[in-house]
This record gives structure tokens, C-alpha cells and sequence, in this order.
């Protein structure tokens, strides 16, 4: 009997080419397709933008009927607002920057899928995802995707064991060129030059501060008026509010100091922006927190290992120090921007250690 397979669809053509290889592999698939966010674009007259729009939704819709397999869209707006959204909104207000991909995935994608798998009974979930799963002395993992410029690992590192244990990635061996070459030979032409959304998909025109004015329910009091400080204190201009500003962000301060001039750090509190030279944005070591461990259950003190703090970082390599419920994360070398509330992911050769939120720059 095959194998029954839950297939998450977006209606582009990863999770498209995706399916294409399960069924080819034998593998019995039911798709579905989440309806996550409402993003219609000013007057409600033009088509909704992003990448969980409807028109994406009828897509996935009319690929499964054409390959065959029953397909279920299902809303999930309300569990999305109460997560991903509340969070993103939560840490931009808390003077971090959130990266809600990985919010998403841990919650709705994975969390969700889950639930759904067990009620229409399908053993494995699968999605277009370019990363691998790798088991170990018991213990599953994450590998990087065989193409390194598409690989997702640095987004996944939150799935649990449970998740892992029934997830399939067909795309995992695959570069782009090779799935876009695929989809042509099986007479998808129009879906093999399909380009893909780079944005986050409740944000389509990349206007965080936008969004956040318009959904912060207390965004006027937060995002006032402040002060530009140096790191010794020095008030050196004035800001439109702490939630416009990033760590590292260079361009759109409005200020000019004679020399290039970068936030190195952001206190809600006081309502400051520190500002510093590109020297002052680098820095070795923070605290990292909410981990999850893949490929061991725990590391010893001084465990060395490639973390990336961003997911177009290459990476360096680090020491690690479990401290309680955090762990102390020291780079040999310093790095520039380590960002509070972002995702840091540790490797060792391609396989995911694990991952945490960045917490604490220790200065």
C-alpha cells in the first residue's frame, strides 16, 4: 500500500515539482494549501500582492486536481494573527527585530501540518523546502540542501523531532536550475519561468515600519520622536521613533556626522538610538535563548561550531556555552550586526546542531 503523504502547496513551483516527485516515487499525496493573511492592496481594487494571496491559492488548488490528488485550502488567518503577527509586532516594539519565517514555520506550517496529517491519516508531511533530514544514533536532523544558494536550513532549525521524524523534503538533492529544468520536461512551461516572492508575505512592499504603524494597536505612543546617543552618551541628533531602526542599519538615519554612521543599539526604554562607526558593530559574543537541539540532545562546554546569525551569513566559527535555560555564543572573530531577536543556527559541516533567538550582546 503506499505511503500517504500530506503535501503543502503554495502554487509555485517548488512545492508544485515537490509533488511531481512524490507521485513518481509512489507516494499517495492530499494537498493543502494555508490561507494565513488578508493583503489587499490600497482600494481593494487591485489584486492581492505576497505570497499566500488567493490567486496562489487557486493555483495549488488547480495543480493537484491536475495531477490528480484531492487538495484542501484551510484558513488559518486567526492562528496566524495570534502568532507570527502578534510576535513580529511584540519584538519590533521591544527593540529587536524578529524574523517571522521561522515563527511561521515552527507554528503554522509544521504545527498545523501536523494536526492535519493525523486527521486525514498521512504518515509523512512533505513541503518545497530545499534542506535534507538526516538521522543519527537516534536522533534526527537537518542537513543543507544540496544547493547552496537555495538552502533553507537556517529558517527550519525550530522543527522538533516529531516533526522531523515524519517530514519529507523531495527538493533536498535538487539545485533550482535542475527543478526548473524538471518542470519543463514534464510540459509545465509557464511554471518552470515562474519567479518566486522574496518578501515576507504579510509585508509585500517590504514597508515594516508601515505595517507596524497601521497594526501596532499602541504604535502612536511607542513611535515617537527620541534621541540619536552615542555609545558614551553623547546626544548627537534627534529620531522619528525607536521602532523605525535595525542594528547595523546605515542608510535612512536622516543624520550626517562626517563619517558613516551605523545603529549599534536600540533601548526602547529611554527611547535611544545608538549610533556608531562601522568598528562599533562589531562585536564576539551574546546570549542566545528559546534553543532547540537536533543533532545531539545536549553540547559540552566549549563546543566549537559554525553559527550564522543572519540567513545570507556565511557563517564563523564559534564557542558555545550552555548556561542554564541560555547559552553563551563566542565568535573567534568578531562579526559585525548580531542582532537581538534574530535567529542564530549553529553547523557542523552541513548538519544542523540546532538554533536559538538571539538574546543579549555581551559588550
Amino acid at each position: 500500500m503506499a505511503k500517504k503523504v500530506l503535501m503543502a502547496m503554495s502554487g509555485g513551483i517548488d512545492s508544485t515539482v515537490a509533488a511531481l516527485l512524490l507521485l513518481e516515487q509512489g507516494y499517495e499525496l492530499t494537498g493543502v494549501t494555508f490561507r494565513t493573511f488578508d493583503n489587499i492592496s490600497q482600494g481593494c481594487l487591485e489584486k492581492e500582492k505576497g505570497c499566500c494571496n488567493i490567486d496562489s491559492l487557486l493555483e495549488a488548488k488547480h495543480m493537484a486536481q491536475t495531477l490528480g490528488f484531492e487538495h484542501h485550502i484551510v484558513d488559518f488567518r486567526k492562528e496566524f494573527e495570534d502568532t507570527v503577527i502578534r510576535d513580529f509586532i511584540h519584538e519590533y516594539l521591544q527593540g529587536r527585530t524578529p524574523n517571522p519565517c521561522v515563527v511561521c514555520n515552527a507554528t503554522i506550517k509544521w504545527g498545523k501540518l501536523m494536526e492535519i496529517a493525523d486527521q486525514m491519516g498521512c504518515e509523512f508531511i512533505a513541503t518545497g523546502h530545499y534542506a535534507r533530514v538526516a538521522e543519527s544514533n537516534g536522533r534526527y536532523f537537518l542537513r543543507k540542501g544540496a544547493d547552496t544558494q537555495k538552502d533553507q536550513s537556517y529558517f527550519l532549525w525550530r522543527l522538533t523531532q516529531a516533526n522531523l521524524a515524519r517530514t519529507l523534503f523531495p527538493l533536498g538533492e535538487w539545485t533550482k536550475a535542475e527543478v526548473r529544468q524538471f518542470a519543463l520536461s514534464r510540459g509545465y512551461e509557464k511554471l518552470s519561468r515562474k519567479g518566486e516572492s522574496q518578501e515576507i508575505c504579510f509585508i509585500p512592499d517590504n514597508d515594516y515600519r508601515a505595517f507596524l504603524a497601521s497594526h501596532a494597536p499602541d504604535y502612536a505612543s511607542k513611535c515617537q520622536p527620541g534621541n540619536f546617543a552615542t555609545a558614551d552618551g553623547k546626544i548627537v541628533g534627534k529620531h522619528r521613533g525607536y521602532p523605525n531602526y535595525t542594528i547595523g542599519q546605515r542608510k535612512g538615519l536622516g543624520i550626517a556626522l562626517g563619517q558613516p554612521m551605523f545603529v549599534t543599539a536600540i533601548h526602547p526604554e529611554t527611547n535611544t538610538v545608538v549610533l556608531g562607526t562601522k568598528e562599533e558593530i562589531q562585536d564576539s559574543t551574546f546570549y542566545a535563548h528559546n534553543l532547540n537541539w537536533m543533532k545531539y540532545a545536549s553540547i559540552p562546554q566549549g563546543f566549537e561550531a559554525i553559527a550564522k546569525i543572519r540567513y545570507r551569513n556565511e557563517g564563523g566559527t564559534a564557542s558555545l556555552y550552555p548556561e542554564n535555560e541560555k547559552l553563551r555564543v563566542s565568535f573567534h572573530h568578531p562579526v559585525n550586526s548580531i542582532t537581538p531577536g534574530q535567529s542564530v543556527v549553529f553547523y557542523e559541516g552541513d548538519a544542523v546542531i540546532g538554533g536559538g533567538i538571539i538574546d543579549q550582546i555581551i559588550k
